[in-house]
Protein backbone atom coordinates (compact mmCIF):
# COMPACT_ATOMS: atom_id res chain seq x y z
CA UNK A 1 0.00 0.00 0.00
CA UNK A 2 1.40 3.41 -0.86
CA UNK A 3 0.49 6.84 0.23
CA UNK A 4 0.74 9.86 -1.88
CA UNK A 5 0.98 13.24 -0.15
CA UNK A 6 0.22 16.44 -1.95
CA UNK A 7 -0.12 20.01 -0.72
CA UNK A 8 0.27 23.61 -1.62
CA UNK A 9 3.75 24.87 -2.29
CA UNK A 10 5.29 27.56 -0.10
CA UNK A 11 5.30 31.11 -1.32
CA UNK A 12 8.76 32.52 -1.79
CA UNK A 13 9.58 35.20 0.77
CA UNK A 14 11.04 38.39 -0.70
CA UNK A 15 14.67 38.91 0.21
CA UNK A 16 15.14 41.96 2.39
CA UNK A 17 18.42 43.72 2.07
CA UNK A 18 19.89 45.23 5.20
CA UNK A 19 20.81 48.89 4.89
CA UNK A 20 24.53 49.56 4.89
CA UNK A 21 25.98 50.23 8.32
CA UNK A 22 27.48 53.68 8.71
CA UNK A 23 29.50 54.75 11.68
CA UNK A 24 28.75 58.05 13.34
CA UNK A 25 30.69 59.63 16.10
CA UNK A 26 28.66 60.88 19.00
CA UNK A 27 29.59 63.50 21.51
CA UNK A 28 29.33 62.53 25.17
CA UNK A 29 26.00 63.64 26.55
CA UNK A 30 25.91 66.27 29.27
CA UNK A 31 23.73 64.98 32.08
CA UNK A 32 24.21 67.95 34.42
CA UNK A 33 20.92 69.49 33.38
CA UNK A 34 22.70 72.66 32.35
CA UNK A 35 22.17 74.47 29.08
CA UNK A 36 25.18 76.52 28.00
CA UNK A 37 24.95 79.97 29.55
CA UNK A 38 25.05 81.79 26.23
CA UNK A 39 21.70 80.17 25.36
CA UNK A 40 19.96 81.66 28.40
CA UNK A 41 21.92 84.86 28.92
CA UNK A 42 19.65 87.65 30.03
CA UNK A 43 19.91 91.35 29.60
CA UNK A 44 19.60 93.34 32.81
CA UNK A 45 16.09 94.46 33.69
CA UNK A 46 15.31 98.19 33.62
CA UNK A 47 16.36 98.32 37.28
CA UNK A 48 19.73 96.81 36.31
CA UNK A 49 19.22 93.39 37.90
CA UNK A 50 20.17 90.16 36.17
CA UNK A 51 18.56 86.75 36.63
CA UNK A 52 20.65 83.79 37.71
CA UNK A 53 20.17 80.14 36.78
CA UNK A 54 20.56 76.87 38.65
CA UNK A 55 21.37 73.26 37.81
CA UNK A 56 18.67 70.60 38.04
CA UNK A 57 17.66 69.85 41.63
CA UNK A 58 20.35 72.22 42.99
CA UNK A 59 20.44 75.54 44.77
CA UNK A 60 24.20 76.14 44.82
CA UNK A 61 25.32 79.33 43.08
CA UNK A 62 26.96 78.38 39.79
CA UNK A 63 30.20 80.01 38.69
CA UNK A 64 28.42 81.60 35.72
CA UNK A 65 25.91 83.27 38.10
CA UNK A 66 28.53 84.99 40.25
CA UNK A 67 29.15 87.87 37.83
CA UNK A 68 25.39 88.52 37.62
CA UNK A 69 25.17 88.60 41.42
CA UNK A 70 28.16 90.95 41.58
CA UNK A 71 26.36 93.26 39.11
CA UNK A 72 23.21 93.07 41.23
CA UNK A 73 25.26 93.97 44.32
CA UNK A 74 26.68 97.03 42.48
CA UNK A 75 23.13 98.18 41.69
CA UNK A 76 22.15 97.80 45.35
CA UNK A 77 25.27 99.60 46.59
CA UNK A 78 24.54 102.52 44.26
CA UNK A 79 21.18 103.06 45.99
CA UNK A 80 21.40 102.32 49.74
CA UNK A 81 17.63 102.80 50.14
CA UNK A 82 16.69 100.20 47.55
CA UNK A 83 15.04 97.02 48.78
CA UNK A 84 14.61 93.94 46.65
CA UNK A 85 12.64 90.73 46.51
CA UNK A 86 14.43 87.62 45.26
CA UNK A 87 12.02 85.17 43.62
CA UNK A 88 13.08 81.52 43.51
CA UNK A 89 11.74 79.45 40.60
CA UNK A 90 11.93 75.80 39.49
CA UNK A 91 11.18 73.76 36.41
CA UNK A 92 8.05 71.64 36.06
CA UNK A 93 9.57 68.41 37.35
CA UNK A 94 8.86 67.46 40.95
CA UNK A 95 5.91 68.02 43.26
CA UNK A 96 4.50 71.43 44.10
CA UNK A 97 5.72 71.11 47.70
CA UNK A 98 9.22 70.01 46.72
CA UNK A 99 9.61 72.82 44.19
CA UNK A 100 8.36 75.46 46.63
CA UNK A 101 11.04 74.35 49.10
CA UNK A 102 13.72 74.23 46.39
CA UNK A 103 12.73 77.68 45.10
CA UNK A 104 13.06 79.05 48.64
CA UNK A 105 16.54 77.53 48.98
CA UNK A 106 17.53 79.09 45.65
CA UNK A 107 16.31 82.53 46.71
CA UNK A 108 18.04 82.14 50.09
CA UNK A 109 21.33 81.15 48.40
CA UNK A 110 21.19 84.26 46.20
CA UNK A 111 20.37 86.41 49.24
CA UNK A 112 23.31 84.96 51.18
CA UNK A 113 25.67 85.57 48.26
CA UNK A 114 24.60 89.23 48.11
CA UNK A 115 25.08 89.52 51.88
CA UNK A 116 28.58 88.03 51.49
CA UNK A 117 29.22 90.85 48.99
CA UNK A 118 28.31 93.42 51.64
CA UNK A 119 24.59 93.99 51.11
CA UNK A 120 22.57 94.31 54.33
CA UNK A 121 20.22 91.33 54.60
CA UNK A 122 17.41 93.55 55.90
CA UNK A 123 17.16 95.02 52.39
CA UNK A 124 16.51 91.62 50.80
CA UNK A 125 13.29 89.58 51.01
CA UNK A 126 12.78 86.18 49.44
CA UNK A 127 9.83 84.24 48.08
CA UNK A 128 9.44 80.95 46.25
CA UNK A 129 7.08 80.41 43.36
CA UNK A 130 8.26 76.84 42.79
CA UNK A 131 7.11 75.72 39.35
CA UNK A 132 4.08 78.02 39.28
CA UNK A 133 5.54 80.86 37.15
CA UNK A 134 7.48 79.40 34.23
CA UNK A 135 8.96 81.65 31.57
CA UNK A 136 9.43 78.81 29.07
CA UNK A 137 6.65 76.32 28.42
CA UNK A 138 8.46 73.55 26.54
CA UNK A 139 9.02 70.12 28.02
CA UNK A 140 12.73 69.91 27.25
CA UNK A 141 16.04 70.76 28.90
CA UNK A 142 16.33 74.19 27.26
CA UNK A 143 12.95 75.23 28.69
CA UNK A 144 13.59 73.67 32.07
CA UNK A 145 16.91 75.53 32.34
CA UNK A 146 15.22 78.88 31.76
CA UNK A 147 12.74 78.10 34.52
CA UNK A 148 15.37 77.14 37.13
CA UNK A 149 16.17 80.70 38.12
CA UNK A 150 16.16 83.48 40.66
CA UNK A 151 14.78 86.88 39.68
CA UNK A 152 15.47 90.16 41.45
CA UNK A 153 12.63 92.66 41.79
CA UNK A 154 12.92 96.22 43.07
CA UNK A 155 10.33 96.65 45.86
Amino acid sequence: MGFYVSGCGKKAQPVQEKPPVTETQTQPQDTSGRVPTEEVREEPTPSGFQKIYFDFDRYAIRDDAKSALEQNARVLKADPNMRILIEGHCDERGTVEYNLALGERRAAAARQYLMDLGIDGSRISTVSYGKERPVAFGHDEASWQQNRRAEFVNK
